[in-house]
């Protein structure tokens, strides 16, 4: 048996063609991640304004949104006004050879286009046909607008989210967002799936409610079992003790002990024997119980010492623990960048650019940061040349 140079693999999506009238964050987030993973993404924007987000900011960068810079990497850009006659009759040519297209209109905004998915289907059964919207193509709610800061809100992560004497937060990023676009290119993915096993393609469904609520897990595991709505409790675990934010001498740190073994391991490293033997903290059950006894001790002692000093000798213990970050203190780890999670890539008009890397790695079929988010319109020119426009 000889040995043999391993063949580069094309990435899984490679050859696949993703039309994208997504705008915003849920659907250019979805399409980014089936960019990264092969899929050609052609973007089409209403000419002179593109995206909404191409005017989100400051900041900029040479009068690019940062906003926009973030999540549409991989992409072409074709500039295409598909309320009118000749840009329906483009995309529609589009259609015919694509296998993918994604949308993220208000429910019934496709249907008056002539462009909803009972039109589109039977006319393109191959066509993986993927709405994302606020509420979802049914119910009550269906036509309702949907935005970020009202989902975590509708969606009970805000009523999770704070003090527990406080107001309720939304979380510093999109969740709502950007879990309704991994959703979406996970569904994308498993009927594109189905399309080899049936040779035909289907709707693809996505709320951003529904992706919200899926993010209760636990929480709403408690609700189903008290029948009482979890409330607001800072950075403490609800089911496990100690499992949240402490302070150092010098700066705050999350301290997440999973397990009675590691319980004990973690007083006996900090210096707190007397603690591993008492009675009522046995157990996790235990130290749930008697949280407000619990919490008080492990402040004050773990205030004696630098939080760098506390991370090295717990971390050698084998105690999950970790600083709490700024943006910048993470972007500058070398772990991050040892897992290739930020790529510099050549923008058309403002010259070589960082954006972040893909998070999913495939062994034999790895995705890429292949090309800069592009300009409005910047591959009209040749898309049009290619298909015919």
């Amino acid at each position: 048996m000889t040995d043999r140079e391993p063949v580069k693999a094309k990435p899984p999506l490679d050859g696949l063609l993703v039309v994208d009238l997504t705008r915003v964050l849920s659907g250019p987030y979805c399409t980014m991640l089936l960019a990264d993973m092969g899929a050609r993404v052609i973007k089409i924007q209403q000419p002179g304004k593109g995206d909404d987000t191409r005017a989100w900011g400051p900041p900029f960068q040479g009068g690019e949104s940062a906003y926009f810079l973030s999540i549409n990497r991989n992409k072409e850009s074709l500039a295409l006004d598909i309320k009118q006659p000749r840009g329906r009759e483009f995309l529609e040519r589009l259609l015919a050879r694509a296998d993918v297209l994604v949308e993220n209109f208000r429910p019934g905004t496709m249907e008056r286009l002539g462009l909803g998915y009972a039109a589109i289907g039977p006319r393109f059964p191959r066509l993986v046909y993927c709405s994302i919207s606020g509420f979802g193509q049914s119910g009550p709610r269906r036509e309702q607008p949907g935005y970020d800061a009202v989902m975590q809100a509708e969606g009970g992560l805000m009523s999770i989210t704070g003090e527990a004497d406080g107001p309720p937060y939304r979380l510093g990023v999109a969740i709502s967002d950007v879990v309704t676009g991994m959703f979406a290119a996970q569904g994308i993915t498993l009927a594109l799936l189905a399309r080899e096993r049936t040779g035909h393609g289907q709707l693809v469904d996505i709320s951003m409610l529904d992706a919200t609520a899926a993010l209760l897990t636990y929480q709403a595991a408690i609700y189903f079992a008290t029948g009482k709505p979890p409330v607001r409790m800072g950075n403490r675990h609800p089911t496990i003790v100690p499992y949240e934010t402490f302070e150092g001498t010098d700066g705050a740190f999350v301290l997440a002990v999973g397990n009675d073994e590691q319980w004990r391991r973690f007083c006996t490293t900090a210096g707190l024997d007397a603690l591993a033997g008492d009675a009522r903290f046995a157990t996790n059950r235990d130290r749930v119980a008697h949280y407000a006894a619990l919490k008080p001790m492990l402040e004050s002692h773990l205030r004696t010492r630098p939080r760098d000093e506390w991370i090295r000798v717990l971390t050698a213990a084998g105690i999950p623990c970790g600083s709490v970050r700024d943006i910048g203190e993470v972007l500058g780890d070398p772990q991050v960048a040892a897992r290739n999670m930020i790529q510099t890539v050549d923008h058309q008009t403002l010259g070589s650019i960082n954006v972040l890397g893909t998070p999913l790695k495939l062994s034999e079929t790895p995705g890429a940061v292949r090309q800069a988010p592009p300009t409005l319109g910047q591959h009209t020119d040749a898309i049009l040349r290619e298909f015919g426009g």
